[in-house]
């Protein structure tokens, strides 16, 4: 065997024998789950402009679409949307990420009217999909997962919750959005926490379970981190936030987090070996999680009387940056605790992405707002109406593309790489 022919070789069998390689149809998934590829809404690539004017992000396309909460997903192809037709059925459509241009539309029977005050922003489907390269996950308000071909959208398989493990349909629908890591996706639906082996929907482990229904729904979606030097998934339920062990699906730690009528809506954001969360009417806090002689726990390491509500914050530089329940913007040092300002009111929700000392953060009320990112001040640096329409899906961002879904719609806009020159500083 020659030299050229051995190191051949060794790289296949490297690539086999690692379980972490990911073979994907595309050569990067762009932005392909909530929040993006690594649930921090944090943007890698060019930097960005210090201008939302038109020189500045340019309108590409706009395509209209039932309408959605369910964030924008995106490969470096197509963009991939959900809706609710007709108060009848669930579409999942595939755009031309160029043109704007149906590449393919499938449909299921799944629609449901949520209660209370939810009702009076919309029944349509709420939970954001996932992308690995290959397949679509896409969560049904009914409580179903089903998995799509990404070329094609042909079913690949589908599992009913609310069928195989006899739970009730929750109340407000299946909103936490799927969650993906190597062969395996991570759901709270079922009226608890759930693995499931990507290939097949078969359930691998069940754990965090609650009495269903209602209280059952749980709004906030996992992610993982590394705490106390473990690799874990981080769940919120409406009630409670855990660390829960990636393989058994154990529950190594718990933290009861006080809630009004189990509103924990944002994702846990994890700093250093704490967990940052707040919730609607009541406070913020960070969890501080340790590990001793085997045995995990937590503790309050600090509270604010900052009500956070839907919007899950950006963690820049130590601070985190959280939209209220009182529609403002504040800063918090994630090390003491204290605030560092808070700004004027604005939209009940704003959905935010950051790239270097910028935040994107895109208003309920169709305004999109370039914000700088320091403990200083609260500093607008431009704003902008992208849509007469109301924006309650997450904003997502790959490259130089900015994808916004509308209501009705969801359109394209593009950031001038020539412009973002002075942004970087």
């Amino acid at each position: 065997m020659t030299q050229d022919s051995f190191r051949a070789s060794f790289a296949a069998l490297f690539l086999l024998l690692t379980p972490s390689f990911v073979f994907c149809e595309d050569d990067l998934p762009a932005w392909n789950q909530w929040r993006g590829p690594d649930r921090t809404g944090i943007v890698d690539g060019p930097a960005w402009p210090r201008s939302l004017d038109e020189d500045s992000l340019e309108q590409s396309w706009r395509v209209e679409l039932p309408p959605s909460y369910s964030g924008p997903v995106l490969s470096d192809r197509a963009v991939f949307v959900t809706g609710t037709e007709d108060k009848k059925n669930e579409v999942v459509l595939a755009l031309d990420r160029d043109s704007g241009a149906e590449l393919w539309k499938t449909e299921w029977a799944g629609s449901m009217t949520v209660p209370f005050f939810a009702a009076s922003n919309g029944s349509w489907i709420r939970a954001t999909p996932v992308y690995d390269g290959s397949s679509l996950y896409v969560a049904g308000m009914r409580d179903v997962l089903v998995s799509l071909d990404a070329k094609t959208g042909e079913e690949q398989w589908r599992v009913d919750f609310v069928k195989e493990l006899e739970t009730p349909v929750p109340a407000f629908g299946f909103a936490s959005s799927p969650l993906l890591d190597g062969d395996f996706l991570y759901v709270q639906a079922g009226a608890s926490f759930i693995k499931l082996d990507k290939k097949t929907g078969e359930i691998v482990w069940r754990t965090l379970k609650d009495n269903g229904g209602m209280m059952g729904s749980a709004f906030s979606s996992p992610t993982i981190a590394t705490l106390a030097g473990t690799r874990q998934l981080l769940v919120q339920t409406r009630s409670t936030l855990a660390g829960v062990d990636l393989r058994s699906g154990e529950i190594l730690w718990e933290q009861d987090v006080p809630n009004f009528r189990g509103m924990n809506i944002l994702t846990p954001v994890p700093f250093e070996d704490g967990v940052f969360t707040s919730s609607y009417k009541n406070e913020a806090w960070l969890y501080s999680i340790s590990k001793s002689n085997g045995q995990f726990a937590s503790s309050e390491e600090w509270s604010n009387n900052a009500q956070g509500y839907m919007s899950t914050p950006v963690v820049i530089d130590g601070h985190a940056y959280l939209h209220l329940q009182n529609q403002r913007f504040t800063c918090i040092d994630l090390q003491t605790g204290e605030r560092a300002w808070t700004s004027p009111p604005f939209g009940k929700y704003c959905s935010m992405v950051t790239n270097k000392d910028l935040i994107l953060a895109l208003d309920e009320r169709g305004i999109l707002l370039l914000i700088r990112a320091t403990p200083e001040e609260f500093e607008l640096i431009d704003e902008r109406t992208v849509s007469e329409q109301e924006t309650w899906a997450h904003i997502a961002v790959s490259a130089n593309d900015v994808v916004v879904r509308e209501l009705n719609a969801v359109s394209l806009f593009k950031w001038d790489a020539q412009g973002s020159n002075d942004s970087a500083r």
